[in-house]
């Protein structure tokens, strides 16, 4: 009753989320089911021991019988260790329901976070994603269970206590009810005090959490520039404002647990006083108040620490409410209903009066036209941050235009399913993403089922054979997280081995070998025009000598096309931006 009554304060909250995660728990139902079951003996048993002491009071210590006392104390032994059997068995088929409820959480999470577009990600910080996507999973079903096992205990123990108190004075009874209600109340206003601090806190943990992901993946950079005690600064501003953050929510709420023990302690001081009261006028036996007494300080215990416990179970409704609006919000790219897959590339790419912006009014992408034919190889080239990237970006929608058109085919490539068009795009970029794992792992990521003829091809294909063939485990080699054990080449030689596996039609390569050495670049570079044959090519690089064989350069600055040619038109019209990058960067 106790917890049933404070869960009305958030009824609609508690309602609302038990109701989503009702669904991941109805595979177990029966495990869950029983669980919540065995905790009827283990609340009820409380009211046992409470009734037991009215017959041992009156019976051996008022009328000096001594036969009872022999089996009382016995029966609550027996009693007791029932209880402890129950309350394991509870706990541990909670704790298999709750991995259960939490796995597919987490799986359902995970699956929504592989098809989140790339603006989410622009959007939010590591630790936000790991704390938003995990840690929440772990609080929801840690507080859902928890509170379930709580409520239903402490709803039959209250009952049981309620029903003794009852049985002994119902004048008494009257009195700690209304104590009880008088102690429950400062509950009602406590969510709207701490809510804007709940979610301050979240964001707070994750950026601390950011902090150790950028350490752990930055820490060549950090010895390099000997950035131990900026970053550390930075960690003792994040755990600072982590501390502000739980001392305002330990004033707001810890006063909760000491005013409800007062208003406790007044209850039991007016029942004390009224109890002797009626034992004098004969209204209730000795054994009668001790047993009252009993069942009473076992039905005013949780209070006193409900304000404590509230605070948890806040955390973990907040948690679940984030988690149940990241399962319930969709992608802003998805498949329109009427998408159709893309089975072959026959006549080319054109992007039509194509705009685009990351920020609201504020355009990367003005105005584009551009015509790509099957088998061209287009280079973009232009000053830093002009819009190449994101011009490419498009193509495989991990952003959708403003406003304007692509098409492949004529087909706008929104009314093609999402996998059939990547399916057709490989892409190749400056810092290319290699798993942990092995090198053959990473390769066949390109193509799972690939035949040993294809692998061997794709190795030979990126120059990669002679690499592979000195290690002593081979393509079985460990290369560590991110690829971390291999140099800058390998690792976009495998990325390019990557790519030959999906053998698709359109091949990106954005900047691939600009943060290279000479050597290097050299052979990733006859890797790149081996991947570039019989393919629709954009090639993204900085490095002009790179883009001379192109069929049509496009030249991009500032968001608009400037000029489109070949080199050699380009580098004659004196005027250009084309030639006067060349000439820049050749003189």
């Amino acid at each position: 009753m106790i917890v049933g009554i404070k869960n009305k304060i958030d009824n609609f909250y508690i309602v609302k989320n038990y109701r989503n995660i009702y669904h991941y728990v109805k595979p177990y139902k029966i495990r869950a089911l029983l669980a919540v079951f065995i905790t009827l003996p283990v609340g009820m048993m409380d009211a046992i021991i409470a009734m037991a002491l009215k017959p041992y009071m009156d019976v051996v210590m008022i009328e000096k019988n001594l036969a009872a006392s022999s089996y009382i104390p016995l029966l609550i032994v027996l009693f007791s260790l029932l209880q402890s059997g129950f309350n394991y068995s509870s706990t541990y088929l909670n704790a298999w329901v709750g991995a259960k409820i939490s796995s597919g959480l987490k799986y359902d999470l995970f699956k929504r976070l592989m098809r989140y577009e790339a603006r989410f990600f622009d959007r939010n910080t590591s630790g936000n994603i790991q704390m938003r996507f995990n840690s929440d999973v772990d609080s929801a079903c840690t507080g859902f269970l928890n509170n379930m096992k709580l409520f239903t205990t402490r709803f039959f123990s209250s009952l049981s206590l309620i029903t003794v108190l009852l049985m002994n004075s119902w004048k008494l009874a009257i009195v700690a009810l209304i104590v009880l209600v008088g102690a429950l109340y400062p509950l009602t206003t406590i969510r709207k005090r701490i809510g804007n601090i709940m979610a301050r806190t979240v964001f707070s943990g994750a950026a601390v959490m950011t902090h150790y992901t950028e350490a752990f993946n930055g820490n060549r950079v950090v010895m390099s520039y000997n950035l131990h005690d900026r970053l550390l600064r930075k960690f003792l501003k994040a755990l600072n404002e982590v501390f502000t953050l739980s001392m305002k929510m330990v004033q707001r709420t810890g006063i909760l647990s000491p005013l409800m023990h007062f208003i406790i302690s007044l209850g039991i001081a007016a029942i004390i006083w009224l109890g002797s009261y009626l034992i004098v006028h004969s209204d209730l036996s000795p054994g009668g108040f001790v047993s009252f007494i009993t069942a009473l300080l076992l039905l005013y215990q949780p209070v006193k620490s409900i304000g404590n416990d509230y605070n948890a179970m806040q955390i973990s409704l907040m948690a679940m409410e984030r988690v149940f609006d990241l399962i319930k919000a969709s992608p802003s790219i998805t498949d329109r209903p009427s998408a159709q897959p893309l089975e072959r590339i026959c006549s080319g790419i054109s992007y039509k009066n194509v705009w685009f912006e990351y920020e609201k009014d504020k355009p990367v992408l003005q105005d584009i036209n551009l015509q790509v034919k099957v088998g061209e190889t287009v280079a973009l080239v232009g000053n830093s941050g002009g819009g190449k990237s994101t011009l490419v970006s498009l193509l495989p929608r991990f952003y959708d235009v403003t406003s304007g058109h692509v098409f492949i085919d004529n087909v706008d490539i929104r009314d093609i399913t999402i996998d059939s068009l990547r399916d057709k795009i490989a892409v190749v970029f400056q810092d290319n993403f290699l798993f942990s794992g092995t090198i053959r792992e990473n390769i066949l990521m390109g193509k799972e089922n690939a035949s040993p003829d294809e692998l061997n091809c794709a190795l030979r294909s990126s120059c990669l054979e002679e690499f592979v063939t000195s290690l002593e485990l081979g393509l079985d080699t460990e290369i560590g997280e991110r690829g971390v054990l291999l140099s800058g080449g390998q690792k976009q030689r495998v990325a390019i081995a990557r790519a030959f596996l999906k053998n698709a039609p359109i091949v990106i390569l954005d900047e691939a070998t600009s943060a290279l050495d000479n050597k290097s670049e050299a052979v990733v570079q006859e890797a790149i025009e081996n991947l570039m044959k019989d393919r629709t090519v954009f090639v993204i690089a900085h490095r002009l000598s790179t883009v001379r064989n192109a069929d049509k350069i496009v030249v991009i600055n500032h968001g608009e096309i400037k000029e489109i040619g070949t080199h050699e038109e380009l580098i004659a019209q004196k005027d250009s931006e084309y030639a006067s990058l060349y000439y820049t960067q050749f003189d």
